[in-house]
């Protein structure tokens, strides 16, 4: 028989390597804690420091590891935080658990970590990563994003070769006296399905135009060159590539707040089929749209055509919605005369 100390909890006694159990208690004597058996029988011992508690996680039972191996295992949690915090040892987990408004306060304080991160650091990051992007990078996601949308939701263009052509001639007035130069630009034509009338850039400088759209546009091929001339601008403006980067960004602060979250930045980076949910900002429509401007216009070539498009979608698609605070591009008339007036300005000066 073992001599009786001061109770701590009740539970059951495991040896060690073995799912045995044994109805036991916990007590503490002047030699240390001990686990003893309905009868009084010492189970095991050991001095408070070798005897290794769990920390409590909601009502998940406690676990005392002794010396050798054996577990004292008990579902009285209240018990062992008492007995522990009498020892100086408290389970800081459990304590925010259980005092609520400062587990608001930690919530609050991860909300404003996360916003201050997208809000400064995140775009900051992007401009680096732009910075030291070598230039096979745009390439693998460019053609691995074409690929994808062929699979996906591309179609083979239905569109007349001579039609095709037409189109390429004007295109080429202006990509030669782009940055890139003409040789920076790969032009495709696909029929757009789902998609519908559309035409975007992909980071390496392959455009895309629709089928839909050309046949939106009708015989007016300065408005499709336009619209080309304004998806240059997104390219040597490397907005495609900050809005990929940008994705990854806010990812990985979602990965980083939440835990992993599967291969989304994988699907990004190396697929690129996340590109086709991405929207440019109001400012980076607002810089294409003036590129195409100041591109047409050394192209000597209708500076406005472009805003004769947002006419087609106003009348044509019914896309005629002002801007309000809430919207993240500017709107169809808002950026129809934004553009005009932008041309109007160059023509002033003289360019």
């Amino acid at each position: 028989m073992a001599s009786d100390g001061t109770d701590i909890a009740v539970g059951e006694w495991h040896p060690a390597g073995s799912s045995r159990s044994v109805p036991a208690r916990l007590i503490e004597d002047n030699d240390g804690l001990k686990a003893l058996d309905q009868a009084g029988c010492e189970l095991a011992a050991g001095v408070f420091a070798a005897v290794d508690f769990s920390p409590r996680v909601g009502a998940i039972p406690r676990r005392a590891e002794f010396p050798d191996g054996s577990l004292f295992e008990t579902t009285d949690n209240d018990a062992i935080d008492r007995f522990l915090k009498g020892k100086g040892k408290t389970n800081f987990i459990h304590e925010w658990e259980r005092f609520r408004p400062r587990l608001i306060a930690f919530v609050l304080a991860t909300v404003l970590c996360g916003v201050m991160i997208y809000r400064y650091a995140v775009p900051a990051l992007v401009e680096v990563a732009v910075l030291v992007t070598p230039p096979i990078v745009p390439k693998i996601m460019s053609a691995s994003t074409l690929e994808t949308m062929d699979r996906t939701v591309l179609d083979t263009t239905a569109l007349a070769a001579e039609r095709q052509q037409k189109i390429r001639d004007g295109f080429a007035t202006i990509a030669r006296l782009s940055n890139r130069g003409e040789g920076g630009y790969t032009l495709n034509f696909r029929k757009g399905g789902a998609i519908g009338p559309n035409a975007f850039a992909l980071p390496d400088g392959t455009l895309i135009v629709t089928d839909e759209l050309v046949e939106l546009a009708g015989d007016d091929t300065e408005m499709i060159v336009g619209v080309l001339a304004h998806e240059i601008g997104h390219v040597e403006l490397e907005h495609s590539l900050r809005q990929i980067y940008r994705a990854a960004g806010v990812t990985g602060l979602i990965m980083m707040i939440g835990g992993d979250i599967g291969s989304g930045v994988e699907d990004i980076l190396v697929q690129g089929a996340g590109l086709l949910t991405l929207s440019y900002s109001r400012a980076a429509e607002a810089e294409a749209d003036r590129h195409s401007v100041e591109l047409m216009v050394k192209a000597e070539r209708d500076p406005t055509a472009i805003a004769r498009f947002f006419d087609l979608l106003e009348k044509e698609l019914g896309d005629g919605a002002d801007t309000s605070i809430l919207s993240t591009h500017p709107g169809t008339p808002e950026r129809r005369k934004a553009i005009l007036d932008y041309a109007g300005a160059l023509r002033a000066r003289g360019r």
